[in-house]
This record gives C-alpha cells, sequence and structure tokens, in this order.
C-alpha cells in the first residue's frame, strides 16, 4: 500500500496533521475509530466518503512512521 497517494499535510489544513485525501478527516481519527473498538465496516458506514483503500492508508502510513521513530534513552 502505497499510502503517500492517499495521506495529505496540508499547513493550513487540521494544524498540519496528516488527513485523507485532502479531507478534514486525519489520521490520527481513523486510528483512534480503530483502537476503540470500531470495525473498518462501521468506520465507513458513517463516513461514507472514505474508502477501505483510506482506512489501510491510515495504517501503513502509522506502521511508516513508528518503523522511522527513533528511540531516546533516558
Amino acid at each position: 500500500m502505497n499510502y503517500r497517494e492517499r495521506i495529505t499535510i496540508e499547513p493550513g489544513k487540521c494544524g498540519g496533521k496528516p488527513c485523507i485525501r485532502g479531507m478534514r478527516v486525519t489520521v490520527y481519527d481513523i486510528l483512534e475509530y480503530l483502537a476503540s473498538g470500531m470495525t473498518s465496516a462501521e468506520i465507513l458506514a458513517d463516513f461514507p466518503y472514505l474508502t477501505a483503500e483510506d482506512i489501510q492508508a491510515c495504517l501503513a502510513y502509522a506502521a511508516d512512521r513508528e518503523k522511522h521513530q527513533i528511540a531516546i534513552a533516558a
């Protein structure tokens, strides 16, 4: 999954947070819904303008960000 085609970052939108396809739905919003127990189907029902690929892109973005996170020893 190439999330770079779906995840956008615009300084003037949502405080510069990563969003889905330029909309005002952030990656964080989707990840929070999934973490709270919502299924992809429930998210898609609540946000019919999103696609399953958008949700996958959020997961891929989070995985890539975690992969590149630098651990700082205390």
